[in-house]
């Protein structure tokens, strides 16, 4: 009989597995620099930033929608959140909630360009990074600004609980509740499904261009808020959004094939970004070249959209022969029923 309990297997944890491989073998290649805590906060910190655009283009991956500008989204809210606090115009807070609505914002013009215009996402939000960039030099002058002298500003996300920054904390707390929402409400359902299949959705009479719409928005404002993250982490930089953009996708393909085969889903992204984190640190420690990165990261998304694309095929297959196990197996007896007896 076919167990349908909680299983280790490598279909849904390979990347826990490979993880664990990096972990040993870059602690015996480097075991004075990387088996250290000081080496699992660096990861932590540096990484938050970039799970936190990675859930961003999740939600809109998970409506069947490609957002190509979360780099350049949150390299301008970003830089915006700065601005305006260099020229005096606002403090933190507004400062740091403009930067967020910034994000919004481009969302929603996304899922205008993709809705209402019917402008393939890729090629849309493609085309949106290529204006942000432009309007990053306009807003800038071309010149990268000064970092905030703002204690506030600079220590929400620097100053640290148990050697952890505070950015991972807000990381895990947008990886709550995107996990319920995607996963607990009625939401997940209309977003899974207009990303699944559009048109069966939409027979089903599910508001498919009204998903799609607020899904981009919804990774509009996540990425403007990690662009606000950023800068407060690490300080501002016009180029910035370039370095989180390959890590997004490879991130949220390889999530796919984790936890949860074949879905779009948050665990397995987050799994991802510190599974490609580990092997590019440790080969950096190792080697000492600056170009793992890209390089790891390249190849990180060449193999993580193969993988996902293997999934993908592989789903109806599973689920043919899930179906095939539960017409095999015998229904249980009834229990007999006693009769009571009259004297």
């Amino acid at each position: 009989m076919t167990s349908r309990g909680f299983t280790l297997g490598f279909d849904r944890f390979s990347g826990l597995y490979l993880w664990a491989l990096l972990i040993a073998v870059f602690s015996l290649a480097a075991p004075a620099t990387f088996p250290t805590m000081s080496t699992v906060h660096l990861l932590a910190s540096t990484q938050a930033v970039a799970g936190v655009i990675a859930l961003g283009l999740l939600v809109a991956m998970a409506a069947g929608q490609f957002d190509v500008s979360v780099g350049a989204t949150a390299n301008l809210a970003g830089i915006i959140a700065v601005i305006v606090q260099l020229k005096g115009i606002m403090g933190a807070v507004p400062a740091t909630l403009l930067g967020i609505a910034a994000g919004i914002a481009v969302g929603f013009v996304n899922g205008f360009i993709v809705v209402k215009l019917k402008v393939n996402s890729f090629v849309g939000t493609l085309g949106m990074g290529s204006v942000l960039a432009a309007l990053l030099v306009v807003v800038t002058g071309n010149e990268e600004p000064l970092p905030v002298d703002s204690a506030f500003f600079n220590g929400m996300t620097q100053n640290d609980v148990f050697g952890f920054q505070y950015v991972v904390v807000y990381l895990i707390i947008l990886a709550l509740v995107l996990w319920w929402v995607l996963e607990k409400t009625p939401v997940s359902r209309y977003i899974y499904a207009t990303g699944s299949n559009p048109e069966a959705a939409r027979l089903s009479g599910v508001a498919v261009d009204k998903w799609s719409w607020i899904a981009l928005t919804a990774s509009g404002g996540i990425c403007g808020l990690g662009g606000v993250l950023f800068v407060s982490l690490t300080g501002p930089s016009l180029g910035f959004g370039n370095s989180l953009l390959l890590p997004a996708f490879a991130a949220v393909f390889l999530g796919s094939t984790q936890l949860t085969p074949g879905k779009r889903n948050v665990w397995g992204t987050l799994l991802a970004i510190f599974v490609i984190a580990t092997g590019v640190q440790g080969l950096q420690l190792v080697s000492g070249a600056q170009w793992v990165s890209a390089l790891f990261n390249g190849l990180a998304l060449i193999a993580a959209v193969a993988l996902a694309a293997r999934e993908r095929r592989a789903l109806p297959g599973r689920a043919a022969r899930r179906l095939s196990r539960v017409r095999e197996t015998p229904p249980k007896p009834a229990e007999p029923v006693a009769m009571a007896r009259k004297d």
